[in-house]
């Protein structure tokens, strides 16, 4: 390893997310790996010898869609010759020279082509805080919410790379008393969500089962699903989320391989009732990976963190949301972006929404600057990190998300 990294670095040589950006100088962008605090750049590796006829292709594009459609099998072969890149055993001065940058020089960008958009209400606990807050504690669930993964299709043009400005979004909205006005949002929210980006797609008219459904995953993110809680409360009945959410959807720009995060499995809940026999697993597993949500005041010198959460409370998985998006025989295709929904824990301090940790503004969040919160304000950065620590004891990253709320 000719590259000096920190022993407690949350980007070991052996972690290798993906991402898309564009170095110094450099006149286009393209595929690079993250490596403690320097970016691969694996178009000039394959320039340089490196990797087989398709992946040489693939790394060349300006998104990542092309090796994202190679499977994992190609993906396995790409890691390892970064891995033999970055071992030291080539020498080549040049090489080094044009295909490691640090960060601070890269412009990291999004990392995929998003055809299309999926969000998904995965998580137990939020659904039932939800729930309690609208309808009641005996009437928190939907009859459906246990039987299979409710989600909805979301607006993929406004997905947006961490770092893009949130613009408070307008809408109509109702008044307790009174017609509905059109105005800007009082009521603007975050969502804590893990997202995953789609490898191998399937053909129309064909299914993925839910014990192959990780093989057509290329790898997690982080996501920020922004909602307008008071247009939403306006306009969801009867078809669901329209302008409360497509406004604005930012990723993270590092794209984490599941064979990163073997080591970080964990048990994922137990279901009852048994789901439907399309949805059930051989090996049921999740993913034990925290999630951090931390906020910054324009009168703060430093973020907070409000909000510690976990992937490994999601009752149904990525490999049940893969299976039962597919159960009629729709098509995925490469550069998909699926999102878990808002995770929330059992635990105070664990929900992965303002709605829920103020209790739909009962509950204001005191901040150490002294100032309290139910929404964002103007001038409001919200950050969320996460790391997940595998069984040889290695932390390992997500990079960050972070949007600041600027007016409408």
């Amino acid at each position: 390893m000719f590259l000096d990294l920190p022993a407690d670095t949350l980007y070991p040589a052996d972690h290798l997310p993906w991402g898309l950006g564009k170095p110094r100088g450099a006149v286009r962008q393209r595929p690079l790996v993250r490596v403690g605090d320097f970016a691969v750049d694996l178009a000039v590796l394959a320039s340089t010898g490196y990797f087989d006829a398709a992946a040489k292709h693939a790394l060349t594009q300006d998104v990542l869609n092309d090796l994202m459609e190679l499977g994992p099998q190609a993906w396995d072969a790409v890691r390892a010759e970064i891995a033999r890149f970055l071992s030291g055993s080539d020498d080549r001065d040049d090489v080094r020279s044009r295909a490691v940058h640090p960060l601070a020089e890269v412009a990291l960008c999004l990392p995929a082509h998003i055809g299309d958009y999926t969000d998904f209400y995965s998580s137990r606990e939020h659904a039932t805080n939800v729930g309690t807050m609208f309808r009641g504690a005996d009437n928190a669930l939907m009859p459906n919410w246990l039987h299979l993964p409710v989600g909805y299709h979301g607006r993929a043009s406004s997905v947006v790379v961490s770092g893009h400005d949130v613009r408070r979004p307008m809408g109509q909205i109702k008044p307790p008393d009174g017609p509905p006005v059109f105005a800007p949002s009082k009521e603007l929210d975050v969502e804590i969500e893990m997202g995953a980006f789609v490898g191998q797609g399937n053909p129309l008219g064909t299914t993925v089962s839910a014990d192959e459904a990780e093989r057509h995953v290329f790898g997690l993110c982080l996501v920020n699903d922004w909602s307008a809680r008071d247009v939403q409360r306006w306009e969801y009945v009867p078809l669901g989320p329209f302008l409360a959410k497509n406004f604005l959807t930012t990723v993270s720009p590092w794209i984490v391989s599941l064979a990163s995060l073997e080591g970080a499995r964990c048990e994922a809940p137990v279901q009852d009732p048994a789901p439907l026999p399309y949805l059930a697993e051989a090996h049921r597993r999740g993913f034990d990976i925290e999630l951090i949500g931390s906020i910054q005041t324009a009168t703060m010198d430093a973020p907070a963190a409000i909000i510690r959460t976990n992937t490994r409370f999601l009752y149904w998985t990525l490999a049940q949301q893969i299976a039962h998006h597919t159960m009629n025989g729709c098509n995925l295709r490469p550069g998909d972006l699926l999102a878990s929904g808002t995770i929330s824990g059992p635990e105070p301090g664990s929900e992965g929404s303002l709605l829920e940790l103020a209790w739909k503004g009962t509950r204001p969040v005191e901040l150490p600057s002294g100032e309290t919160r139910i929404w964002l304000e103007d001038g409001d950065t919200f950050t969320i990190t996460a790391s997940a620590t595998r069984s040889d004891g290695q932390k390992v990253g997500f990079g960050e998300v972070v949007g600041t709320v600027v007016s409408a």
